[in-house]
């Protein structure tokens, strides 16, 4: 047997394990309490009640000062784990007889696994005691990448990355693509669950993509102030002509991806 085979044997292992797929569904369960938390956040800097970051960390921290909130981080690191390993098991087995959309597929499995990753990390870090800024993060390596040849260059294609990835998440929002992975019931149940799918995802890519064109300012004025992670993005819009409104909605929009996110749990294809 070549490693390749073993590799698709193990990951076909893990998918029809009911215990890794419980745990996958936890990961979409705290996902969604994280938006909903992030969406919060968002509405309480439109109203101007401050709320912390709007943004990952934020809301980590804000369940790392709750009643049993360490237990229910190290929850949420399980489950993003479970999910991350399954989204690599998913890039693993995939058997799309087009070799193009074979390896677009994997290569959007790989990108969501480190993206749950990181958030995973990020949860690990509060889990143990720890806080994270993520703005300072991005900042520093917005600072880092403009130090080193061609890095204002490099700071632009990773905008234009994100930014590639906001209008990803737009896209799959309008087109409803994201309900062909969800084996939803009939009726009212799965018009509402869409409808919060397309709201969520067309928020959610306002965000990146806003956080996509800080990077690319940061780059064009050579300031790595400028560079901000979603918390940034979020704040940023304020600032727009009817940036409350705004803010408000994409807020909003957040905190429906987060209900969305409870549905998925419960009518993920796995």
């Amino acid at each position: 047997m070549n490693i390749s085979s073993s590799a698709s044997s193990t990951a076909a292992a893990a998918q029809d394990s009911r215990a890794f797929r419980t745990l996958a569904r936890i990961g979409y369960v705290v996902l969604g309490i994280l938006h909903i938390l992030i969406g919060v956040i968002a509405i309480s800097i439109a109203i101007g009640g401050g709320g912390g970051e709007a943004d990952q960390g934020g809301a980590l921290a804000q369940i790392q000062q709750a009643p049993a909130g360490v237990l229910l981080l190290w929850v949420i690191v399980l489950g993003l784990l479970a999910l991350a390993i399954w989204q690599i098991a998913e890039a693993v087995v995939e058997r799309d007889p087009d070799s193009t959309k074979k390896w677009g597929h994997r290569a959007k499995f790989l990108g969501t696994a480190a993206a749950y990753l990181a958030i995973g990390a990020t949860a690990l870090i509060y889990a143990l005691g720890g806080q994270s800024q993520s703005s300072e993060s991005s900042q520093s390596f917005s600072a880092r990448l403009l130090a080193v040849p061609a890095g204002v260059v490099l700071l632009v294609v990773v905008g234009l990355g994100v930014v590639a990835v906001g209008v990803a998440f737009i896209v799959r929002g309008i087109t409803r693509a994201f309900a062909k992975s969800l084996a939803l019931p009939a009726g009212a149940a799965r018009s509402g669950i869409v409808a919060f799918g397309i709201a969520g995802y067309i928020a959610k890519g306002i965000a990146v993509g806003v956080a996509g064109v800080l990077f690319v300012i940061a780059a064009v004025t050579h300031d790595p102030e400028k560079a901000g992670g979603l918390d940034a993005a979020l704040r940023s819009l304020a600032g727009l002509p009817f940036g409350v409104i705004i803010l408000w909605a994409v807020g909003a929009g957040l905190a429906l991806y987060g209900v969305f996110c409870f549905a998925r749990a419960r009518y993920a294809r796995m």
